[in-house]
């Protein structure tokens, strides 16, 4: 039966280019689609810049330019790069379009008018030298539980408290450095919980992982809350229905965004009809690729508005882990921060998309990008294996055998055995587990390799009673290099279409897995693909490293103490025994630290930037004597040391090998 499915990928902000990290998500997406599309289903795959926002706001005002000009220059950097890595989108188009608008206000005014949509007003930090209320992320301060300063209005990233804005001590505008003021504002609230039953029912179905689903759980036992949908002038987006300085909230009409696309693609395509995706019957597929930083907006917000609003829901929120590079998180200092571009003038997008394919699963952990294993893997496997066969093979066909397959050659064992593989590998690309499928692929051109060295055609070409094998090896072998080429397209279309063109045949389908070159003409072999060199993978690293300016390498000092000061912090080793998650808190993990035969429990918030996987085993430097703090998940009796701005951009220190645990650090 063919299927009608509608696939999106989480919308690029416009406020910087694509990384790495981004093409995870993107290049899983299109291997997918492309494999629905090569098995003969309707497969449309949409995409769109994410646009609205303060920080597009503010970016905008610094270059010089106006927002919309802004977004629509870095749409065509974002595009460039994602066709450059033969990422095909049927549709890429913006969330600042007419159709969303549309869409947005429809939606909007649909959850209005079903009683959905609440208004009160609240006190927000307000900067009176821009004239603007500032989001969470745009005031800074001390934290009003640990005292650090230059935090973010919403979270202490020394400590791992969460506030509002307005507890911060001596609060300061990022935008201008003013001191807010308090000021009241009516705002917009969308009632998630009057779709708590519906969720609950909805993620425990099909539609989301095991992993988000218990996820999930936890959020629904803390409770669901009121959602504020509402920005007050000045803000770059859409203004709310029937008021004059209110904006939805970027996160609104950004998912929206994905039915703005498709909308936009249907109303250019003939017979592409946009209810027959988007209503609440419909009987086509819907399925989104995330990160699993915004699984909280995908699998409850955009469930309920969508539901609320008379609309589908989604088929399935497929979530993935974050990007690593050599088992750390991306730096720019390390030059492991790669964007897209960078990446593209040193290497191959195809030797990328290959390493994805043999090395993503269905689950949302994080993916490490090791260099030496990505080039390790890309010679041994493409190179090595798979376009070895055909290079072993070709001369003899088109040198010896006037470029003519062997006939009679549909039942060899070698040729079944790669074609009854296709319902196995099938399964395992619908189900993303795509290192499983990669597997299966290697265990096959590795039988086909042996096959090769088993016969030794070299050697039979030599004696005129045994050439007419030669033809008959080589024929075998190149057929199960099409069979190969099949079941690996979703990856390398570009390698493969030149397969294609080398063995003189239409575009591979999944079917063509099923049908043998018998007496048929192939082309001269020419080489498909290069080996990576470690060169060109050290180049890049360099060519990604950023330099901050002078005078950004550091905070400001803080006032001068003296020695005897310093002296009361009791800095020490420790190493870190046990690390977990806990529960009800998304920025903490709970610590349990060896001093050398004492033991301390602490919570810190670094969440954002390790596992707990990472950090078991390693050593760091905690203050030791910092007095015991009560928290609402257990008591913290001491603080680890990190350095960097926060977020996803911290690092612990690790002292050198030699430390041991207790030691005291003067």
């Amino acid at each position: 039966m063919t299927r009608k499915i509608l696939v999106t990928s989480a919308l690029p902000y416009a406020n910087g280019s694509i990384h790495l990290g981004h093409m995870l998500e993107h290049i899983q997406t299109d291997i997918w689609t492309r494999f629905q599309k090569q098995r003969g289903h309707q497969c449309i795959s949409v995409c769109a810049d994410d646009t609205h926002g303060t920080p597009i706001m503010l970016r905008a005002q610094k270059e010089g330019v106006s927002p919309e000009a802004f977004i629509a220059a870095t749409r065509e950097e974002h595009l460039a790069d994602f066709q450059d890595f033969l990422v095909e989108y049927d549709n890429y188009h913006s969330t600042h379009s007419e159709e969303n608008r549309e869409l947005s206000e429809l939606i909007y005014n649909r959850l209005d008018q079903a009683g959905h949509i609440a208004k009160r007003t609240i006190s927000q930090l307000f900067d009176p030298e821009k004239a603007m209320f500032l989001p969470d992320r745009f005031v800074k301060g001390e934290c009003p539980k640990c005292g650090s300063d230059d935090q973010y209005g919403d979270n202490c990233d020394n400590c791992g408290a969460t506030y509002s804005p307005t507890e911060l001590k001596n609060p300061k505008s990022a935008v201008s450095g003013a001191t807010p003021v308090l000021k009241d504002s009516e705002h917009y609230f969308f009632k998630l919980t009057d779709f708590e039953a519906m969720l609950k029912e909805w993620t425990r179905g099909e539609h989301v992982q095991t992993q988000i689903a218990n996820k999930l759980d936890e959020w629904f036992d803390a409770g669901l809350e009121e959602w504020d949908i509402s920005r007050d002038a000045p803000y770059f987006g859409f203004k709310i229905p029937g008021t004059e300085d209110k904006y939805f909230y970027v996160w609104v009409d950004a998912p929206i965004g994905y039915m703005a696309s498709f909308k936009n693609l249907c109303d250019k395509t003939a017979g592409l009809e946009f209810d027959e995706f988007w209503k609440v019957d419909s009987d086509a597929e819907v399925h989104h690729f995330i990160g699993k930083d915004i699984v909280y907006f995908h699998t409850l917000f955009w469930p309920a508005m969508l539901h609320g609003a008379n609309f589908r829901k989604p088929t399935k929120v497929h979530a993935h882990g974050f990007l690593m590079v050599n088992g750390t998180k991306m730096s720019k200092s390390k030059g492991t921060f790669i964007k897209a571009r960078t990446y593209l003038k040193h290497l191959d997008p195809e030797y990328l998309r290959y390493y994805f394919l043999a090395k993503l699963n269905s689950r949302v952990d994080d993916f490490d990008l090791n260099t030496e294993d990505f080039m390790s893997r890309v010679n041994a496997d493409l190179v090595n294996k798979y376009i070895n066969i055909a290079s072993r093979c070709a001369n003899f066909i088109t040198k010896r055998f006037d470029g003519q397959l062997s006939d009679g050659i549909a039942e060899h064992p070698l040729i079944v055995e790669a074609q009854q593989a296709s319902d196995e590998i099938a399964k395992l690309y619908e189900q993303k587990e795509f290192g499983r499928a990669v597997r299966e692929i290697m265990s096959i051109a590795d039988k086909a390799n042996k096959y090769i060295d088993d016969e030794e055609p070299w050697v039979k070409i030599k004696d005129e009673a045994t050439q007419q094998d030669v033809q008959l090896v080589s024929s075998v072998a190149l057929n199960v290099f099409k069979i190969l080429t099949v079941y690996l397209k979703p990856a390398i279309p570009m390698i493969a279409a030149k397969v294609e063109a080398f063995l003189n045949v239409e575009p591979l389908t999944w079917n063509d897995s099923q049908t043998v070159l018998e007496g048929h003409s192939i082309n001269k072999f020419k080489p498909m693909v290069k080996r990576i060199e470690a060169e060109q993978i050290n180049t890049m690293i360099e060519d990604s490293v950023e330099q901050a300016p002078a005078a950004e390498l550091a905070d400001p000092l803080k006032p001068e103490i003296s020695f005897d000061d310093f002296d009361k912090i009791d800095l020490r080793i420790a190493k870190i025994i046990s690390a977990e998650h806990v529960e009800g808190a998304d920025k903490l993990l709970k610590l349990q630290l060896d001093l050398g035969g004492v033991t301390k429990q602490v919570f810190a918030g670094i969440k954002s930037a390790y596992s707990p996987e990472q950090l078991e085993g390693k050593l760091t430097v905690m203050v030791a004597n910092l007095a015991p703090r009560k928290m609402r998940f257990g008591m913290s009796e001491g603080m680890v040391l990190a350095a960097g701005p926060g977020g996803k951009d911290l690092w612990i220190l690790n002292p050198d090998d030699g430390a041991e645990p207790g030691m005291r650090v003067k």
